[in-house]
């Protein structure tokens, strides 16, 4: 019996390991075209009913023959005049379904937003008793010896965080209209009692924008204050609703002194849907009632998708997902049945301290602020399951995803949240402008690492007019590969507004001021297809295993939550990078499915870390901390500073007393030490004290600190180079995947090492498909040196597989390069007359279009292309090296063709085509095609009088299919540009030249 387990147990092992080999070399072999699923996608936006079946296969046709592989679908409502094909009619359902169908037939999966506009879920069906409730009140003194009959007033509805001006008249009038009495609440009155500290924001009464307001707090911690004060106690507290007829007259009096009382009542809180066509523009549903979210999935997707049901399971085409776009619509402090569901949830009677949603304190501070954190907690229980969980419940019903972008404005864990999407996703920004999104990919990629989620979706290069039509795949190039670094593996562009106006005028639509406008208007569309195909495979790869990371944060209990590492964790780079010791952020929620093996602590999905870093906060749950002592007791180890209370008034005081109990088992007398102290608990250690209690960023030890404790530990680095180059890192049994990019714009040569040693390493090219055994390396102790050279910006992955065992040597590849021949002068270059260009152009020198005198050529914008002959006589194509024909500096994108052979695009550095298979000794006919960007255009053609869209209606010109009235060229529905407007560089700058490279090793 013992023999037949043990050859079992080995066939098993056999047959995992051979099943891992295959796996990689599946991956091999799809790396150069690796499907659908694995290419980017764009944020596809219909503009106001300016829509047709025409337009729709256009833009389809344009995505797939450019290699875009998703969309996701939201009609808003956006600088451009409303069009004729409104929201929700039949006309509108009919070009919907097509879009579905023709998106199928063309391999381009769906995403569809779950409501109108961006906001989230809400339309003019919403009515306002089914909509976001704020609990307001109107505070009236009533004193034992008055005479006069009390009426309480109706509280005023609660501003809209985005202001009216968004609100029509029919919203503005339900939501004076609208209120529902909750309660009438006493309590004595108090002189010198202060209200309580921050209990706006405590209370929920708003929550801005974290990625662009400083203001706005990452997470509430319970302050533990002992005051000493005389406030009405919850004993004191009289609740009055049935002495309150209708007209709100109160039938009490005190039967001593002077009384508060309070008529709290439930009003809407002001979200509506924006921006939505106007048809759909309406009253954001109740967050927290699941009767309110299906009511308007009914009315607005079940609309658009019909019975639908996705039968194939993992489709790459048609409608697979239903999307929740960013948080913004700001906080929901109330529903109506939330004095039941605290009562359920947190085991007391909310009543008596409803008065400190208005800011009176009940008890004392302390207590005050615990029901506080208490009424967050139940409020984010009760949009986690009647919201969130009920619309992933509905998509999956229907055989869909469900994708969720959990933040900005986010009243509840942004990790918990995220957790229930399918398809975590973060945002970033172009250039920022006071939008700083980039903490959101750290938090996406904790969400799918330790959910076991594969796929970490981004809004990606969002931008505002200041940045219309002035990015490219080059521009681009070095932010993307920050995104691939911090976790985030497949890009959706923002944005693809859809391009509903005739191709002679272009660059055409836009979703008004926003976007980088990734679209088929765009100079270069023709030349985008391999940078998707870059975009395509380095996402193939990075969706492949799971992630590596060492240092696990504990997020702090309670709501709202945004995970922030601390700053050390990452580079000081302007978009900053990880470090040797990557990381991932986890709630306390999440951390409940963690177990401990071999010192590891692991979660279902695999994710395994090194060690837990507790957030540095003097508040823990006693059920949480129960947790963390078990993961210490099986072996885990554990950084940070013992708890002192529970948050709460959830089983209050005892749960104090609970939490002191078991920190002083597991931390006894160490909290305060001076020096890092390691104390054992069961198999594991809480380590604390010393460096690991100086903050950095006030919740977690400086990196450096944690660093030195894994190396202290016995760990090693995941990825060191002595050159500045960021990385990230994919696993599985039998292979690693590292990527690794140069973050600055000249190149570079450094040793890098890698904490791997699972067969010899390749290098597998993103940007062609090739790869390459990586020749000179060494290994010791699990770690692989290896020598590289990489251009600016220029990236690579290295593969270890464990069926690829190439020996090492020593070594080192050096790159030397002699110029053969220089092309700089002398070119023909013919330029589009459609765009203002002369036809053809004589440049006796390479010269920047911009600085000419020609006013055709200043102010193009297209493609143009460079013509010339020359010879080459005496190379030898033979010898040793690679024949390049380096176009030196470009402006912005280039297309090469040597004797009618299409050599491909040149997008990023380096910026050259290898010639080898095209060249001849004589009559070599090049020719280069080059794309700038529409600016100088625009800047040109802003001397002309403007035609364009005005006071929200179209040109007449346009309407009636009349000649444009002005001499432009160029046609936008929104521009930034004026005649002043700074011109940009380009063309083709050079300098040209023919050069062979050749590999040197140089010994160690």
């Amino acid at each position: 019996m013992r023999f037949k387990f043990d050859l079992s147990l080995c066939l098993l092992l056999v047959f995992c390991a051979l099943t891992t080999q295959a796996q990689i070399k599946t991956i091999r072999a799809n790396f150069a075209d690796p499907g659908n699923r694995y290419k980017p996608g764009v944020y596809w936006y219909f503009m106001d009913g300016n829509i047709s079946r025409e337009s729709v296969k256009k833009d389809l046709d344009a995505m797939k023959k450019a290699g875009i592989g998703s969309v996701l679908f939201l009609e808003v409502n956006v600088g451009v005049p409303q069009g004729k094909i409104e929201l929700l009619t039949p006309q509108w359902l009919s070009i919907m379904s097509y879009a579905f169908s023709e998106a199928k037939k063309l391999g381009i999966s769906v995403t569809l937003g779950i409501g109108p506009g961006w906001q989230g879920s809400g339309g003019p069906w919403v009515k306002p008793e089914d909509s976001m409730q704020m609990l307001v009140a109107s505070e009236t003194v009533v004193s034992s010896d008055g005479s006069k009959p009390v009426v309480l007033p109706v509280p005023d509805a609660p501003k809209p965080y985005f202001g009216e001006e968004g609100l029509t008249e029919d919203i503005k009038r339900q939501r004076a209209k609208y209120y529902r009495d909750v309660a009438v609440i006493a309590m004595p009155l108090n002189a010198g009692v202060p209200l309580l500290k921050d209990y706006k924001e405590k209370a929920l009464y708003y929550r801005g924008p974290f990625s662009s307001t400083d203001t706005v707090k990452p997470n509430i911690p319970l302050e533990i204050i002992k005051d000493g004060g005389k406030a009405a106690e919850a004993a004191d507290v009289v609740v009055l609703t049935d002495k309150m007829d209708k007209s709100g007259k109160l039938n009490w009096r005190p039967a001593s002194g002077k009384w508060k009382v309070l008529r709290f009542v439930s009003r809407n809180n002001g979200a509506v849907s924006r921006p939505a066509p106007m048809p759909g523009m309406g009253l954001e549903s109740n967050k927290m009632e699941k009767a309110a979210i299906a009511a308007h999935l009914k009315a607005y997707v079940e609309k658009i998708i019909g019975n639908y049901k996705n039968t194939t399971p993992n489709a790459d085409a048609g409608l697979t997902a239903l999307h929740i776009d960013s948080w913004e619509s700001s906080s929901q402090n109330w529903t109506p049945a939330f004095i039941t569901e605290f009562k359920k949830r947190r085991g007391y009677d909310a009543m008596p301290y409803l008065p400190v949603f208005n800011g009176h304190i009940i008890g004392n501070a302390e207590k005050s602020q615990r029901f506080l954190w208490d009424v967050r907690l139940t409020l984010q229980d009760l949009i986690f399951e009647n919201h969130i969980a009920f619309v992933k419940t509905y998509a999956q019903q229907r055989g869909l995803g469900l994708s969720i972008e959990p933040y900005d404005l986010n009243q509840t864990s942004d990790l918990d949240m995220g957790s229930f999407a399918t398809i975590p996703m973060a945002e970033f920004w172009s250039k920022g402008y006071g939008f700083n999104t980039g903490f959101t990919a750290a938090e996406a990629s904790s969400m799918a690492h330790i959910n076991g989620r594969s796929v970490v979706q981004a809004e990606s290069f969002t931008a505002l007019d200041t940045e219309g039509w002035k990015q490219h795949p080059g521009s681009m190039k070095d932010q993307g590969d920050w995104a691939f670094a911090a976790g985030i593996n497949k890009f959706f562009f923002h944005t693809f507004a859809n391009q509903f106006l005739p191709d002679s005028l272009k660059p055409g639509s836009t979703m008004g001021p926003f976007g980088v406008h990734w679209d088929s208007g765009q100079t270069w569309w023709p030349m985008v297809k391999p940078y998707h195909q870059y975009l395509t495979r380095s996402q193939y790869l990075l969706q492949q295993g799971r992630t590596v990371a060492d240092i696990l944060y504990l997020t702090p209990e309670g709501a709202p939550n945004v995970f922030l590492p601390p700053p050390s964790a990452l580079t000081r780079d302007t978009i900053g990078d990880r470090k040797g010791f990557s990381f991932d952020g986890c709630t306390g929620n999440q951390l409940m499915k963690a177990y401990v093996k071999g010192h590891e602590i692991i979660f279902p999905s695999g994710a395994s870390y090194k060690v837990l870093v507790l957030p540095a906060i003097k508040t823990m749950t006693p059920e949480l901390l129960a947790k963390v002592a078990s993961l210490i007791k099986s072996g885990a180890m554990v950084v940070g500073q013992a708890p002192q209370a529970s948050p709460g008034l959830t089983n209050y005081p005892a749960c104090d007393k609970q939490v002191a109990t078991l920190a002083g088992t597991i931390w006894g007398s160490t909290n305060a030490s001076t020096n890092i102290v390691y104390r054992k608990y069961g198999e594991g250690q809480i380590i604390t004290g010393g460096a690991l209690n100086e903050l950095d960023g006030g919740l977690y030890p400086h990196y450096n600190a944690t660093a030195d404790l894994l190396k202290h530990l016995g760990a090693v680095e995941d990825f060191t180079a002595n050159a500045p180059v960021r990385y990230t890192h994919r696993t599985d049994a039998n292979w690693d995947i590292y990527f690794c990019a140069n973050t600055s714009d000249k190149p570079i040569s450094f040793d890098a090492k890698f904490r791997s040693a699972k067969g010899a390493p390749e290098c597998w090219n993103a940007a062609d498909g090739k790869i390459s055994p990586v020749v000179y390396f060494s290994q010791t102790a699990g770690v692989t040196t290896i020598p590289m050279n990489l251009d600016a910006h220029e990236s690579c992955f290295v593969v270890f597989a464990k069926d690829d065992t190439h020996k090492a040597k020593p070594g080192k590849l050096q790159i030397s390069t002699d110029t053969l021949k220089d092309l700089s002068h002398d070119w023909q270059v013919a330029f589009n007359p459609k765009w203002g260009g002369p036809a053809n152009a004589e440049f006796k020198d390479l010269t920047d279009w911009s600085t000419m005198a020609d006013e055709g050529i200043k102010y193009y914008s297209g493609i143009a292309v460079y013509r010339k002959e020359f010879d080459l006589d005496g190379v030898d194509k033979a010898a040793d090296g690679t024949v390049y024909l380096d176009l030196g500096q470009v402006k912005n994108i280039a297309r090469v063709k040597l004797n009618g052979k299409d050599l491909g695009v040149v997008w990023t550095a380096p910026w050259r085509v290898d010639i080898s298979s095209a060249l001849k000794p004589t009559g070599n006919k090049l020719e280069i095609e080059v794309a700038n960007l529409w600016p100088n255009r625009m800047i040109g053609d802003a001397k002309q009088p403007y035609d364009g869209p005005k006071n929200g209606q179209w040109p007449d010109w346009l309407l009636n299919g009349k000649p444009r009235p002005t001499k432009r060229y160029s046609f936008a529905s929104a521009t930034p540009y004026r005649e002043n407007s700074k011109l940009l560089s380009s063309g083709l700058l050079g300098p040209v030249a023919i050069v062979r490279t050749k590999a040197l090793i140089a010994n160690k």
